[in-house]
């Protein structure tokens, strides 16, 4: 149940969404909202993507935010969140990232899934995510928190849409039968040294484990997972900050790298 009135979720769409645009810090809302409750905060992200579809931009995927223990405990917040990826947030592999358009980007090496048939919460698990699943492949995220210092709680983060900013795909495509997730190994570089490292599990255990929260917390809204839908499962390693003139390389484990450099 929802605290805020229709008017100030539309504005405080408008305030975050108006931070990513123009690249500017911002307090966390919840210092001026103290009684939001996460549904205000996912209709504050769900009125956020209104406006850039009403605008003509298209929603190409969704992502998972916040999805190893170690992550949360890092950020402070006590569960994974999700966000959605508009089309001008996609990066080709190779390409160059403007920093002039980002506050204080951070990258994640992590694995997407693209499904192939629907999926609805509640009750849906990895099994059903696997069964579903057309392909995996490698991605990276970029996560850019408009919040000062990267310091939010989870409410603040969700209406933030999850932090999410840029995406690069590459690599490889795969079938699910024939990579093993859990101990898919990934070592990520900037500027040619390895800055992280790290294996699927790191993923909620299992990187389709994220798909089936997705697809339970839309269920919450009504909502589902389509098919053909791209999917980032979070990070797999932690998230690195990243500097005007940095190349970054990241290799996946039989699935190829990713490359990109910030301009």
């Amino acid at each position: 149940m929802g605290n805020l009135t229709q008017a100030q979720i539309e504005e405080l769409a408008i305030h975050c969404e108006n931070a990513e645009l123009q690249a500017y810090e911002i307090t966390k809302i919840t210092d001026d909202f103290p009684d939001m409750t996460y549904e205000d905060a996912f209709d504050i992200q769900w009125a956020a993507r209104r406006r850039k579809e009403a605008r003509g931009h298209k929603i190409v995927g969704m992502k998972m935010g916040l999805t190893s223990w170690a992550k949360m405990a890092q950020m402070g917040v006590e569960h994974p969140c999700y966000g959605y990826l508009a089309d001008y947030f996609s990066v080709p592999e190779g390409g160059e990232i403007q920093m002039d358009e980002l506050i204080h980007p951070k990258i994640e090496a992590e694995i997407a899934f693209v499904t192939k048939a629907p999926l609805k919460g509640p009750g849906v698990h990895i099994g059903d995510v696997l069964r579903a699943t057309d392909f995996v492949i490698p991605a990276v995220e970029v996560i850019d928190s408009r919040y000062k210092d990267f310091k939010f709680d989870l409410k603040s983060v969700i209406a933030d849409n999850s932090s999410s900013c840029r995406f690069i795909t590459g690599g490889r495509m795969a079938n699910v039968e024939d990579v093993d997730l859990q101990t898919l190994g990934v070592v990520m570089e900037i500027n040619g040294e390895i800055v992280a490292t790290g294996a699927g599990a790191a993923v909620l255990g299992h990187p389709a484990a994220s798909v089936a929260m997705l697809a339970n917390m839309l269920g919450e809204r009504g909502e589902e997972i389509p098919a053909g839908t791209f999917i980032m499962t979070g990070g797999i390693t932690a998230a690195v900050t990243v500097n005007k003139g940095d190349a970054i390389n990241i290799r996946y484990q039989g699935l190829g790298a990713i490359t990109a450099r910030f301009v």
